[in-house]
Order: structure tokens, then sequence, then C-alpha cells
């Protein structure tokens, strides 16, 4: 397929693999880049060191184009962006934050940027601020997620009808059949991140790949909006945030309920109870670990079968 996304990123395939924290290293970003959609180092969970050597390890095991995501409320943020253009990096992905200031220091730079957006005033301020391209992501999603609690099919086509640049669709994707729906909202590109984090080189924790494969519909439900929403897998933790929301806890003392690393208890070294467990409602979809290429070819495979489909409706 040849679109403005395919075009801009320089791919075969407009699948993109989301930037998720503790998910999403050089193993994952190299392994859907060389199938030919777009892997994404998730930047989130990473020191400035660290970051450059995922970013160093992903080009040796890809000659194919790749991005980082960086979330914009994440601190040191000049020092990552200065390993990124030190890098080399093409690509990059930003979220949680205002694109303005960053996206003029990039594209100053040659890079190409992408900006994760949950609403429609977001998506013309990122347009404003000059990115390329935006992800518009829906209330489905796993993570951090948008106030709104807007759903892909209501966000992709009234931002559609708003902006020039190219939309790639994200929250609750994981099939070819949703990603045509997408591109008949108006989307030139899918975003997946639930898929992807139960792939075989997502850097996940086994525990989590197998509880998010074991989950059922209803199994998730978005919490801390005082704080930043985020949309979580039930455990201990979940039910701690969903009563302490219940009786009216305020931001500080969710924020104190939330604690430090909470979400790399959970998602990197496996404790499916303390842990902060983020994923998509999609996850009650996902019912094995299998390679990311495998993955990618099964989506866009069904996607050609869906569109032939549709096509043939008699009228």
């Amino acid at each position: 397929m040849t679109n403005r996304i395919c075009q801009l990123f320089n791919i075969t395939y407009p699948i993109i693999q989301a930037g998720m924290i503790w998910c999403s290293g050089w193993k994952l970003a190299s392994a859907v880049s060389n199938a030919g959609g777009l892997g994404i180092i998730g930047a989130g969970s990473m020191y400035p060191e660290v970051l450059r050597e995922h970013i160093q390890k992903c080009k040796q095991a890809t000659p194919n184009p790749f991005a980082v995501n960086i979330p914009l409320l994440y601190p040191d943020l000049e020092e990552l962006f200065t390993i990124l253009v030190e890098e080399g990096v093409k690509i990059v992905f930003t979220s949680a934050g205002n694109p303005a200031k960053w996206t003029s220091f990039l594209k100053e730079k040659g890079i190409i940027v992408v900006h994760v957006i949950a609403n429609l005033k977001f998506a013309l301020k990122a347009q404003e601020a000059g990115v390329d391209a935006i992800v518009a992501e829906g209330f489905e999603a796993g993570g951090h997620n948008g106030r709104e609690e807007t759903t892909t099919l209501c966000l992709i086509p009234e931002i559609a009808e708003a902006i020039t640049i190219p939309i790639i669709a994200a929250g609750g994707i994981a099939s070819g059949k949703a990603m045509l729906a997408c591109f008949a909202l108006g989307a030139e590109a899918v975003q997946i991140g639930s898929a992807f984090v139960v792939s075989e080189e997502s850097s996940a924790h086994p525990a989590f790949k197998q509880k998010v494969i074991g989950a059922k519909a209803g199994d998730t439900a978005l919490r801390m909006k005082k704080l930043v929403p985020v949309r979580l897998l039930t455990n201990k933790f979940e039910q701690e945030i969903a009563v302490a929301e219940a009786e009216g806890a305020s931001a500080v003392e969710l924020q104190q309920l939330l604690g430090r690393a909470r979400a790399k208890k959970g998602m990197f070294e496996g404790d499916m109870e303390e842990g902060e467990l983020e994923i998509g409602q999609i996850a009650s979809t996902l019912h094995e670990v299998q390679p990311a290429a495998e993955i990618l070819m099964n989506i866009w495979e069904s996607f050609l079968v869906e569109r032939d489909r549709i096509s043939n409706l008699a009228i």
C-alpha cells in the first residue's frame, strides 16, 4: 500500500507499534520494523543512557526506519532529545504534553514528528505546532488516556474533518477488521499497542503477558482521572484505586497510593497484584503469545480480506 503515512515513514505496511513503557524496547521495535511496519522504542521507562543503548541496538538489528516515543511530561527532556539527535533518530513520536516547543527543535534537525492526542482541540494545536502527523487515540486504549473518554469510532471522523495532516488511529485495534474501519473513518494508518504487548519480543514480564491473554471483557477500567487517566487491568492495586476514588480520594491521596515505580513492578517485574497493569480493552480478544512479525502480517492480511469483502458486497 502507498499512502501518506507509508511515504512519510518509508514503510511497507501502515501499521505502527505503539511506544509502551516497559514493553517496547529495541527487540520489539526492530522486529516490527523488520516486518515492514514502524517499530517504536518507548522511552518513557528509560533513563537517558538506557535509551541511547536501545537506539544503538535497534540500529544494529534493523536497516529499516524506526521511531522513538518521548512522553513530554517526563524529566530530562533536553538530554533525551539531544540523544535522539546524536544517534540520528529520524522519527519521533511525542505524547502527554504540549508539542509546540520540541516540534520546532526536532524539525530543525530534519526529524519527522508525530504527536499523540485524544481530542480535537489538541489535534488542532498539534497541527498548528507543525507536526507531520498525529496519532488520534480513543478511549479504548491502554495506558494514559484522554479525560473526555471519546471512543475511536467518534474521535477519528471528527478529527479527519478538521485537519489536513495524516491521522494514525489508535485504541481498540488488533485486527484487520478494526484497521479497515479506521481507514473508512479517515485514518491512513493504525497504531497498535496491546497486541504487541503479548508478542514474543515484548519486554513485558511473562506473567503480565499471560494475564493479558487471559483477560475477559470488562477486565479493564479507566482509573486515576484526577491525576492522569490510565486504563488498567483488574487486580488488587486497581481495586484499591477504585475504592479510593469511590470514597472521593484527592489527587494527592491517589498519588500516594500510586507511589513510585508501580508500572515497573507490574508490567516489567511481574507483580500481578500490587503492580500497575496498563492494557487496552482489546485485551479480551488476545489469546496467545506470537512473534511480532506474525501479529503484523495477520492484521495486514485480514485487512486485505475484509477490504475485498466490503468492496464485493451487493448493494
